[in-house]
């Protein structure tokens, strides 16, 4: 009988996840790992301990909960707090996957002496007929997550099960219901984890004790003032709305300029062309080399429907990203990731500049 330790949040994805892989005779462990508590009380959406372990107990497997409070700090949120006060828009979730969840529960296999790790990611782990591990994604799109999970590394996806890539929702909460799993109509998050009400920008504030940038000027890309805005961490590249000036005509963000506390405003909805990403990890295929070419399916966002585009190594820790037609949306400090015909996840890295369009 294999051991596995699935991580469980509390949410009725990862109870059926652990529920399906006990059915299908596992030596199943539930640990929930405790990354982060607000100075209220509350919990983070990913570590709901008191619903994880009623959840082991009415399947029947052992649980543990494991404190990462500091990790987490340094290794997700201060990274996510330093982005938004450099005008850039972070995918927090990104990087907790691979440097907090996956190595600590990793961690924790090998101190229980477990074969693997499990989550209730809606994706599938493949091994290629290279030798390579890599996540196709989910057989119902709207739940996909191999967005959030490009940078997993092949000893970490080598050791990875996830029982849910082929379920929808629906599915998952029936089985729930049926398995009498009292998280079965628990609503999804819908925010950031650690930002319990969603408001990440009054997050960022408290976290920083107030000490964020104030109010600056809109100009427009000649420079000339056009308004004032509340503070760079309320904004995003792209926006549209919630600016607080009426113009008379629609207005997007096209620059965040931290440097000088100015938001660049244009009249045009903004478009790329092309993108720079840093921070590449791959998982289908060896890095490719410099000047070598990949045609893939890129998204830009987590809800964005991917594009056809061209993949270039143009430097040390640089790539091109060439669309066919222009993308909407992209943003300095998301996540640009990449996947081929047969939806599986070539790799990822995060954007570091827009050659924009209007």
């Amino acid at each position: 009988m294999k051991k596995v330790i699935i991580g469980m949040s509390g949410g009725v994805d990862s109870a059926v996840a652990a529920y399906l892989l006990k059915q299908a005779g596992y030596d199943v462990v539930g640990v929930t790992l405790r990354t982060w508590a607000g100075t209220e009380g509350q919990e983070s959406r990913c570590c709901e301990i008191d619903d994880a372990r009623r959840t082991a107990y009415t399947i029947g497997i052992p649980y543990y909960a494991f404190n990462c409070v500091s990790d987490f700090e340094s290794k997700v949120v201060e990274p996510f707090v330093q982005d938004y006060l450099c005008g850039r828009t972070p995918n927090p979730c990104v990087v907790c996957n691979r440097e907090i969840k996956w190595e600590r529960l990793l961690y924790h296999a090998d101190v229980l002496k477990a074969d693997f790790v499990a989550t209730g990611h809606y994706a599938s782990v493949v091994k290629l007929e290279n030798g390579r591990y890599t996540v196709r994604k989910a057989s119902h799109s709207e739940k996909d997550q191999t967005y959030m999970l490009y940078r997993l590394t092949q000893e970490q996806l080598s050791r990875t099960l996830m029982p849910l890539g082929e379920y929808s929702k629906a599915e998952v909460r029936e089985i729930a219901a049926k398995a009498g799993i009292e998280v079965a109509s628990k609503p999804d998050s819908q925010e950031i984890c650690f930002v319990t009400d969603g408001d990440y920008a009054d997050f960022i504030i408290n976290h920083e004790n107030g000490a964020v940038p104030g109010e600056g000027n809109y100009v427009d890309e000649s420079g000339n003032i056009l308004g004032r805005h509340k503070g760079i961490i309320h904004y995003t590249v792209g926006q549209r709305k919630g600016l607080g000036v009426a113009f008379g005509h629609p207005m997007y963000i096209k620059e965040i300029r931290a440097d000088k506390n100015e938001i660049v405003l244009s009249d045009l909805e903004q478009t790329c062309r092309e993108i720079l990403c840093r921070g590449m990890n791959f998982m289908s295929i060896p890095e490719p080399l410099a000047g070598e070419e990949i045609r893939c399916q890129v998204k830009v966002r987590y809800r964005n429907y991917g594009q056809e585009a061209l993949l270039t190594k143009v430097g040390e820790d640089l790539f091109k990203v060439s669309f066919d037609e222009p993308v909407r949306f992209a943003a300095p400090g998301q996540s640009a990731v990449f996947y081929d015909d047969n939806d599986c996840l070539i790799g990822g890295g995060f954007i570091s500049e827009l050659v924009l369009r209007g």
